[in-house]
């Protein structure tokens, strides 16, 4: 059962990375559309990043799944997939801004873009108070 949990670790971590990345380069896109009127390449990294972490987040929510059934979901693995179920909402949202900036379609602030991107750091810390603490 160790090796599942080690797939959940290293796909959370990739997830995370883009979950925390890719609204901040929505940001520097925003800005360089504005300049040249094309994606360009900050625009096809931002895309490409969110795609393959799309999957590490698949792939971490059904490991997650399936250690949560081993152990037997205990009382705080139910807070636990709830928080994780908001940030992936959370996550479908950002791809949802990174398709319409595919089509030149920036509608966020920058100060906006800047809350939603803390708005995931705040959950990430909350998911991991939940798994190191395990208040029930």
């Amino acid at each position: 059962m160790a090796w599942v949990k080690i797939i959940h670790i290293l796909c959370v971590m990739g997830w995370m990375t883009s979950i925390f990345a890719v609204p901040r380069a929505l940001i520097y896109w925003k800005r360089d559309y504005a300049k040249t009127g094309e994606n360009g390449p900050l625009g096809d990294l931002t895309f490409r990043l969110y795609r393959f972490s799309f999957g590490l987040g698949v792939i971490a929510i059904l490991t997650g799944i399936w250690y949560g059934t081993w152990l037997g979901w205990p009382a705080w693995l139910h807070l636990k997939a709830s928080l994780v179920l908001l940030l992936a909402v959370h996550y479908l949202w950002i791809g949802k801004l990174v398709r319409r900036a595919q089509q030149g379609e920036f509608r966020e602030s920058d100060l906006f873009l800047r809350i939603f991107n803390e708005a995931s750091v705040i959950g990430t810390i909350a998911i991991l108070w939940v798994v190191v603490v395990q208040p029930f």
